[in-house]
C-alpha cells in the first residue's frame, strides 16, 4: 500500500516482551522500597509483575540480573539526560544543569541508585555499570573544567584527578543526603555545585 510503513508502525507499538521486561523491573523498584534487596524473592518480582516464575526466568536468570538490569536503565537515563552537559559551551550553565539533572534522577530513583552502590562491591555486573557510568561524568566533568582554564592532566591540581575527586564526592554525598530528604538532597546538592565551581575558579 503506498505510503504505509510497516517497520514504523512496528517500531511505535511496544512489544509484548518489553512490556513484561518493564513490568519486572518497575515491580524490583517498587520492592526495593517495601522489602529491601535482601528480603525480595523472585518470586515476589513475578507475582508483582503479574507472571510466573517460570516466565520470569524467561526474562532473568535472577534476582541479582533484575537489579543489575534496572540499576543499567536507572543509569542510562541518568547519562541520557547528562550527556549535553559535555558539549554545553558555558561552564557555570554546564555546572548548574549537570546538578540539576542529577538531581531529579536521584529524587525518582534514590533507592535504585543507593542500591547500586550497596552492590556495586560485590555484585561484579553492578560494580562494572557503576564505574563505567562514573567514568562518563569523570569524563564531562574534566571536559568542563578544562573549559573553565583548568589544565590537563592527572596531577592533583590538574582536570581529570580534580574531576575524579568531584566525581565521588558528588556520589556519596548524594548516596546520604537522598536519604534523609529532598531538601537536604537540593541542598547538598548546591554544595557540591559550589565545591564544583570553586575548583574550576568561576566563583568571581
Amino acid at each position: 500500500m503506498p505510503g504505509h510503513h510497516p517497520t514504523r508502525s512496528r517500531r511505535t507499538t511496544e512489544r509484548k516482551g518489553d512490556v513484561r521486561e518493564r513490568a519486572i523491573l518497575d515491580t524490583c523498584e517498587a520492592l526495593l522500597a517495601q522489602k529491601g534487596y535482601d528480603a525480595m524473592t523472585v518470586g515476589d518480582i513475578a507475582q508483582g509483575a503479574g507472571i510466573t516464575r517460570g516466565a520470569l526466568y524467561f526474562y532473568f536468570g535472577s534476582k541479582q540480573e533484575v537489579v543489575t538490569a534496572l540499576v543499567a536503565r536507572t543509569v542510562e537515563h541518568l547519562w541520557e539526560r547528562s550527556r549535553a552537559t559535555a558539549q554545553t559551551d558555558e561552564p557555570r550553565q554546564a555546572i548548574a544543569a549537570a546538578m540539576r539533572r542529577t538531581v531529579e534522577l536521584w529524587n525518582e530513583h534514590g533507592l535504585v541508585m543507593r542500591t547500586a552502590i550497596d552492590l556495586s562491591l560485590t555484585v561484579p555486573e553492578i560494580g562494572e555499570l557503576w564505574s563505567r557510568t562514573a567514568d562518563l561524568f569523570i569524563t564531562a566533568i574534566t571536559a568542563v573544567l578544562e573549559r573553565a582554564g583548568i589544565p590537563a592532566g592527572d596531577e592533583p591540581e590538574q582536570s581529570s584527578a580534580m574531576a575524579r575527586a568531584l566525581c565521588w564526592m558528588i556520589e556519596r554525598t548524594f548516596y546520604h543526603a537522598s536519604q534523609e530528604s529532598r531538601e537536604n538532597l537540593r541542598k547538598a546538592s548546591s554544595t557540591c555545585e559550589h565545591i564544583w565551581l570553586v575548583s574550576a575558579g568561576l566563583t568571581a
